[in-house]
């Protein structure tokens, strides 16, 4: 492609300003993760704040029946992953310092565990606003929800660069294909091409029903982190960084029995 990423459609998803969601998260995920510093963490903070208001706004007109039972997470992220901002294979290797190969899946696999690490690392004060209504999802406060939601824009944009890396081409369109990589991040496995109709069954009811699992799951992991100021903080960071590589290692896996890689 050459491209620094794709530049895929733009459906139609519910919830008031998805166009802001999308460019919030966007703006985390470049966000360079290296920037440990007071500024690096205080920038990803004031984006969090900002991601959660607008996350309140959309839970509320989506209404407590379907923000509940997390349907309304799951249209959201359907919405910004034809979004994310997927490079290409020259586009990883001019990033990373012409690594190829399995080396280049490696740097993948540290930046992105690092990404998600300081996304868990910001929730110390977690003071955001909450949710005005029934059970789990509307009774986290913002911040936390906000925090998934990006951590599952991190972890997919991961799975999509390593089907890059691994020369594993996964057909349809921009939607479809975003799609099946966020479908892959629900059942943390690699896509497989050659299934029959990968493409349509990532469109499906049964894929979605996946998908609103998996970010509800990864949801209540990061409440299970809720604690006095920075013990949550480090549990948190602690836990996303292991969770990306544990999934990273999976789908290497499943892209390593597709098509083994030449020598880096």
């Amino acid at each position: 492609m050459g491209a620094q990423a794709q530049r895929p459609e733009h459906p139609d998803h519910s919830g008031e300003g998805p166009d802001e969601v999308a460019d919030l998260v966007g703006k985390l995920l470049t966000q360079d993760a290296e920037k440990d510093g007071r500024q690096g963490v205080a920038e990803r903070r004031r984006l969090l704040g900002r991601l959660s208001t607008a996350l309140v706004s959309s839970a509320r007109k989506a209404g407590a029946s379907g923000v509940g039972r997390g349907r309304w997470l799951a249209d959201v992220f359907i919405g910004l992953a034809p979004r994310l901002p997927i490079r290409d294979l020259a586009t990883l290797q001019e990033h990373h310092y012409g690594l190829t190969g399995e080396q280049l899946a490696d740097d993948l696999v540290r930046t992105a565990a690092k990404a998600t690490m300081a996304v868990g690392a910001v929730g110390g004060a977690l003071a955001a606003a909450e949710f005005a209504a029934p059970p789990l999802l509307l009774s986290a406060p913002a911040q936390l929800v906000a925090e998934t939601l990006v951590v599952a824009a991190i972890e997919v944009k991961l799975i999509a660069e390593l089907h890059e890396v691994y020369g594993i081409q996964v057909p349809g369109t921009g939607s479809q294909r975003a799609m099946a990589f966020s479908m892959a991040w629900s059942r943390q496995r690699g896509v497989n091409p050659l299934t029959p109709g990968t493409a349509t069954l990532a469109l499906g009811a049964a894929a979605k029903t996946a998908l609103r699992n998996r970010l509800m799951r990864t949801l209540g992991r990061h409440l299970t982190t809720l604690g006095p100021f920075l013990t949550g903080a480090v549990a948190g960071g602690a836990l996303n960084r292991a969770a990306t590589r544990k999934l990273a290692q999976a789908v290497r896996s499943d892209l390593l029995r597709q098509r083994a890689l030449p020598p880096a």
